[in-house]
């Protein structure tokens, strides 16, 4: 997962400048579209990373990036939402969660009832990427993004995966409603991962009260 806003400095409205957000535009794009804004979304994702602070985690590059996203868009699912305005500002996609819990296959320790229930029912869409333009507004942006891609598949819960040592990506998501449920360890791969989860609804956030009061303790320091 690559959760990508400026870390550096935002742009500021000045005075009786209008809100980005009052021109945004969500729409949701087909795997042809998709593919074709590959460049657009490359742009935007090196233009965040490069701005990120010096000492923090290294993420990928450029290449790295268009190839997990050409793998994400073969999977069955497969959907993006865009958000623009006279140009690309915003973009997250993903695909259902399978309901025989496979995405939380190496969940260290007992994952919660709720989470196991919600994947039963059909309920959880892995989240693999949300990417804003760096800007004051940008956790705004994520938040609408990620609201609409979970409501346009009647999804109750967004899931995804982070690299431990990515600080910025995690300290991104926990700013825009995301809740850490603990580690994850897949076989073939060496990274160890945060499970992180988002709640949509009222109902899918009363359930996981109990994370939410836990979210605090389980963030990864």
């Amino acid at each position: 997962m690559k959760a990508q806003p400026r870390q550096g400095q935002p742009h500021k409205p000045q005075a009786g400048e209008p809100s980005i957000m009052d021109a945004v535009r969500l729409r949701r794009v087909n795997r042809s579209l998709a593919q074709d804004l590959s460049g657009k979304l490359a742009d935007l994702y090196a233009d965040a990373r490069e701005t990120s602070p010096r000492e923090a985690y290294r993420a990928p590059g450029r290449q790295d990036f268009l190839n997990r996203l050409t793998g994400d868009i073969r999977r069955p699912g497969f959907a993006m939402v865009i958000a623009e305005t006279d140009h690309l500002v915003g973009c997250t996609y993903g695909f259902p969660v399978r309901s025989d819990g496979f995405w939380w296959l190496g969940f260290d320790g007992a994952l919660p009832q709720s989470i196991e229930q919600l994947t039963e029912s059909g309920g959880v869409f892995a989240i693999t990427s949300i990417l804003v333009q760096p800007h004051e507004q940008g956790q705004d942006m994520a938040r609408r993004l990620q609201e609409r891609l979970l409501s346009d598949h009647q999804a109750s819960l967004g899931a995804t995966l982070v690299d431990q040592n990515d600080h910025p990506t995690l300290a991104s998501l926990r700013s825009w409603g995301w809740l850490d449920l603990g580690e994850v360890r897949r076989s073939a791969d060496p990274t160890m991962f945060r499970a992180l989860v988002f709640p949509l609804g009222e109902r899918t956030t009363a359930r996981l009260e109990g994370l939410a009061h836990d979210a605090w303790t389980r963030w990864p320091g």
